[in-house]
C-alpha cells in the first residue's frame, strides 16, 4: 500500500524570480550498471528510451522523452548499485564547486574536459550524495 501524507504537501513560497530558480537545470543522470548494454536494453524495453553507444568513450547513453538524458556508468570501487548521479548545468563550474565547499560539500572530481562536448566536475553534498556539474561547450 503506498504511503500517503495525512494532509496535502504544501511547498513554501519562493520569493526568488522564476529565472533564478531555473538557472541550473538537471541535464544528465548516470545510472550504475554491471553491464551497460544490458541495462540499456532493459530501460529501452521498459520505458521506450532511445539507447546509443558512444564508441569514443565506451559509454552507453539514453534519451528519455520529456526529461534529461543520461548514461550507464560502470560499477567500480567508487560506484555501487544505487549510486545514481544527477548532473546540474552551470555557467561556472569552479565557482559552483567553491560555493558547494563553503556550504559543507566536498569536491570528488575537479573540472575535467569531455572532448568535443563540455566540462564536468563532481562533488558530494553534506549528506554524501554525489552531484555532478556540467558546462556544455556550446550552450543551447
Amino acid at each position: 500500500m503506498p504511503c500517503r501524507p495525512a494532509r496535502p504537501i504544501r511547498h513554501r513560497t519562493d520569493t526568488r524570480s522564476r529565472s533564478h530558480r531555473m538557472s541550473h537545470p538537471i541535464v544528465h543522470v548516470e545510472i550504475p550498471a554491471g553491464d551497460a548494454k544490458a541495462a540499456g536494453t532493459f530501460y529501452a524495453d521498459l520505458f521506450g528510451w532511445r539507447i546509443q553507444t558512444e564508441p569514443n568513450f565506451d559509454y552507453v547513453m539514453f534519451e528519455a522523452q520529456g526529461g534529461p538524458g543520461g548514461g550507464f556508468t560502470s560499477l567500480d570501487a567508487h560506484t555501487e548499485p544505487g549510486d545514481v548521479v544527477i548532473y546540474v548545468q552551470t555557467d561556472d563550474i569552479e565557482a559552483t564547486l567553491a560555493k558547494a565547499t563553503t556550504l559543507g560539500g566536498q569536491v570528488m572530481q575537479t573540472k575535467m574536459e569531455v572532448p568535443g562536448m563540455g566540462w564536468l566536475a563532481v562533488f558530494t553534498d553534506p549528506t554524501g550524495n554525489r552531484i555532478g556539474l556540467w558546462k556544455p561547450m556550446n550552450p543551447a
